[in-house]
């Protein structure tokens, strides 16, 4: 397909590929696409799994992935209106009712440390969500404390020792602290941009998905474009935060991009790789077959750093 064609098959896709189709592709917001999200497609069917009690599955984090946490970062990916009322109820109780001891969000009654891969993606949703400022502070202090040598973050470090920053809990806090400035938020807010400074150097240290000691691959998964992404890095969620964060190209990221270009088909598109192992609401996209959200996802990332491939 040439590029018109690939727009054309986008704009056939669910309400919310359309509508992040027209704003980041075409450059035209279309707010009464965005409002029709909660009422047809995936927005409305994850919407009618919301209980009485204000959760989805279980509770906040079980099981995974139908649980409230997970389902309010599709939501929030889905970029339904982030006014709508009854999400916003929602969060407030998460954040009212999950904080632990020392102030993150921590589901595991049984756990005394919360999880900074938790508090990231909490920080991120709850910032898309608009939640008050005040409600945040505590996880916000929280994900500071947790900063290593190396410039990154480990959800191991505070419960197991861990000494070497992960990819996996790095990219949960950047794209946090990304929704947050994006969202007008102040508290610590210089500390937050020092610290995702720090980590998008951890990452391109890294090349993205390589060994700063051997020069290795870390872990094959990384090459994978996997949507939804759920606590698991891969190269197209970094790219696509570097790209969403209007970061400028370092040629630290070159290979990443690479494997990412050669990953499209002859039509243009990209496939979705093996679902992350789970329980699921529906299922958007079938494993292994081409993907309007990676489509989507990936042309977004080549759009911001054209002048680089």
């Amino acid at each position: 397909m040439q590029a018109p064609q690939i727009i054309d098959w986008l704009l056939q896709g669910d309400v919310s590929i359309q509508y992040q189709t027209h704003r980041d592709l075409l450059n035209t917001e279309k707010p009464n696409l965005r409002q029709r999200i909660e009422n047809e497609g995936w927005g409305k069917q994850f919407l009618e799994k919301r209980k009485p009690n204000g959760h989805w599955g279980l509770s906040f984090y079980q099981p995974k992935w139908t649980s409230t946490h997970y389902t309010l970062l599709d939501l929030k990916n889905s970029q339904i209106d982030p006014h709508h009322a009854a999400i916003q109820e929602t969060i407030k109780l998460i954040f009212l009712k999950e904080k632990g001891e020392d102030g993150g969000i921590n589901p595991a009654g049984s756990v005394k440390y919360s999880d900074l891969c938790i508090n990231g993606m909490a920080l991120n949703y709850a910032s898309y969500f608009g939640l008050a400022e005040k409600e945040m502070e505590t996880v916000v202090d929280f994900i500071l404390s947790g900063q290593m040598a190396d410039g990154g973050f480990n959800c191991q470090w505070n419960r197991h020792g861990a000494k070497h920053s992960s990819l996996h809990t790095s990219i949960s806090v950047v794209e946090g602290i990304d929704e947050y400035k994006r969202n007008g938020y102040h508290y610590r807010l210089n500390e937050l941009l020092h610290v995702e400074e720090d980590t998008r150097e951890f990452m391109l240290m890294h090349k993205l998905f390589r060994s700063d000691k051997t020069g290795e691959i870390i872990k094959p998964a990384f090459l994978k474009l996997h949507y939804p992404c759920r606590w698991y890095y891969d190269i197209l969620r970094a790219l696509e935060y570097f790209a969403q964060a209007a970061a400028p190209y370092d040629r630290r990221m070159g290979e990443a991009l690479a494997i990412l270009v050669s990953k499209r088909n002859s039509e243009g598109q990209w496939k979705v790789a093996a679902h992350h192992p789970g329980q699921t609401h529906f299922v958007m996209e079938k494993a292994g077959q081409t993907s309007r959200w990676n489509t989507l996802r990936a042309l977004r990332v080549l759009k911001h750093f054209d002048a680089f491939v």
